[in-house]
């Protein structure tokens, strides 16, 4: 089967990926002398609708004239996920091939794009494609295992599986129902409930939805996508834009300048939320800001447009009955820094997953047609103005054409020394059942204090850091002193006489050894 051709350009925030999107659609219809692009839109935040500062959606004035698609769409109260963008950006793109034109996705959600190249990547609930069905009062479940599970709940979990909540609970609002889901999911599929913190319900309910839905634990799904998680949905051309960080960075800090001197606090200010579900109440007669002010410690940060970077950042200014010019510098810095930050994690996604997938697609093309399937360029966007033109715009005209015409194209690395260095990554587990068992997460029995409240950290270098800290520690020497100071009561059930004459240990000795016997247990979150 023939792949059609798709054009995907990702990359950090601040690196032009709209402007080269648009220039490439225009080279091409000035070719053709016709529409022959269309682009559709991969930024999570850009599907909402309205909040165009703090989305940075590019002007329409901008846009040339190109049609944009799966752009504003979305009210900003809408949960809307990955699952949901991969079904509409295939058939808007399906659609688009219909019509002659080329489909050009961009945007700097990466793994949305992901997703989308690769067949089977995601094990999708029916929720996520089609309005939410009526929980049922019995689910039929066709796993013994799962059966057996499901049999031995408690009444109160077994009532949570048949009444799954449509939205997540928000963890700062509703602990108690947020590790309720998890408790759950850990009953009914501990190595998925490992792989998920017990505070991401968004994950921890989609989880517990393909379970209820695909009537199988959503480990063993996703382990039989693993034959077919490497094929490509497409012939892709990928354009990774990239910037070194000493220029990215004050390029950030002076977009956060101009995104408030156009009008973000106002823009905030003026949003009405609808995303808070009803958790929050609105009537706050003695407010200024009685919106802002009532949702304090209430937003969920994680739903829908409120993941934006700017309204976290600015909510102590906004919501402040006397809103001080110390806040505002301070959410003004915050809003810098987590900007700097996700552009880190933008990178870190692309290397580490969407190349590695890249490289596992080509090889299983390889191996069956002789060619690769995803070819991806990095085009360093480190210099702009004049530079441009030469290292980014006149290079993507080229190899789009090459690529359209199907002409030999250049080796990726070939294009820049920064190109050289990026695009060489280690292996990287890309199999659906292999990522899942490679990032557990840990229960830390030194900081657990209440046990409805897990302290959960990823294994591996997070835990050893995690152990580190001096908040670790120190909660470990002070219960390590408190169950050594039990030995010394007589009343304690353990209590252990005094020790012969040069057979002493110091009650530092005692410290120590606890301190070592705690701080080495960790606890997985299957049970």
């Amino acid at each position: 089967m023939t792949l059609r051709p798709l054009i995907a350009i990702c990359g950090t925030t601040g690196v032009g990926k709209s402007k080269l999107a648009i220039e490439i659609a225009s080279f091409l219809s000035r070719a053709t002398s016709a529409p022959a692009s269309r682009i559709i839109n991969a930024d999570a935040m850009q599907v909402y609708a309205g909040m165009d500062i703090i989305t940075n959606k590019i002007p329409v004035t901008e846009r040339q004239g190109i049609e944009h698609l799966l752009m504003g769409f979305k009210q900003p109260g809408e949960q809307y996920v990955v699952g949901e963008w991969v079904h509409d950006a295939v058939h808007a793109i399906d659609e688009t091939h219909r019509k002659n034109c080329v489909p050009i996705v961009v945007g700097g959600t990466s793994y949305w794009i992901q997703h989308l190249l690769f067949l089977n990547s995601l094990p999708a609930s029916k929720s996520e494609l089609n309005p939410p069905p009526q929980p049922p009062q019995s689910p039929p479940i066709s796993s013994s295992a799962l059966e057996n599970s499901l049999q031995l709940l408690p009444d109160d979990l077994r009532y949570l599986f048949l009444n799954l909540p449509v939205v997540p609970p928000i963890a700062s609002i509703d602990p108690d129902a947020a590790f309720a889901l998890h408790n759950l999911l850990s009953r009914l599929d501990p190595t998925t409930a490992a792989r998920w913190h017990w505070r991401d319900t968004r994950k921890v309910l989609r989880s517990l939805n393909i379970i209820s839905e695909h009537k199988r634990t959503a480990t063993d799904v996703v382990t039989s996508m693993n034959s077919s998680s490497s094929a490509s949905r497409y012939r892709t051309l990928v354009f990774w834009l990239y910037a070194d960080s000493d220029a990215l960075n004050p390029r950030l800090d002076l977009r956060v300048d101009e995104m408030v001197e156009q009008g973000l606090l106002q823009e905030i200010r003026s949003f009405n939320n609808p995303a808070s579900s009803g958790s929050v109440e609105v009537d706050a007669p003695d407010s200024p800001n009685p919106e802002l002010s009532s949702q304090k410690n209430k937003t969920d940060y994680t739903l829908g447009i409120y993941q934006s970077i700017g309204f976290k950042e600015f909510h102590a200014y906004l919501s402040s009955p006397d809103p001080s010019p110390t806040l505002f510098t301070q959410g003004l810095v915050d809003m810098k820094h987590n900007t700097r930050k996700y552009a880190q994690r933008q990178i870190k996604w692309i290397r580490n997953k969407l190349l590695p997938a890249a490289q596992a697609a080509n090889s299983k093309s390889r191996g069956e047609c002789g060619s690769d399937v995803v070819s991806t360029y990095l085009l360093d966007a480190t210099v702009l103005d004049d530079q441009w033109d030469i290292n980014v715009r006149d290079k993507a005209f080229q190899i789009t054409r090459d690529f359209l015409d199907q002409n030999p194209l250049p080796d990726p690395q070939s294009l820049s020394e920064t190109a050289h260095r990026m695009l060489i990554v280690p292996d990287k587990p890309t199999q659906p059942a292999e990522t899942l068992a490679a990032r557990r997460k840990l229960v830390c029995p030194v900081c657990t204090l209440e046990p409805s409240r897990p302290v959960m950290i990823e294994e591996g270098r997070d835990w050893e850091a995690h152990q580190r800290t001096k908040t670790h520690r120190g909660i470990a020497r002070r219960r390590a002193k408190a169950e050594v100071s039990k030995m010394d009561d007589p009343d304690w059930p353990g209590f252990r006489p005094p020790k012969s004459h040069g057979q002493e240990n110091s009650m530092q000795d005692h410290i120590d050894s606890h301190i070592s016997a705690i701080s080495e247990s960790n606890i997985f979150t299957d049970q």
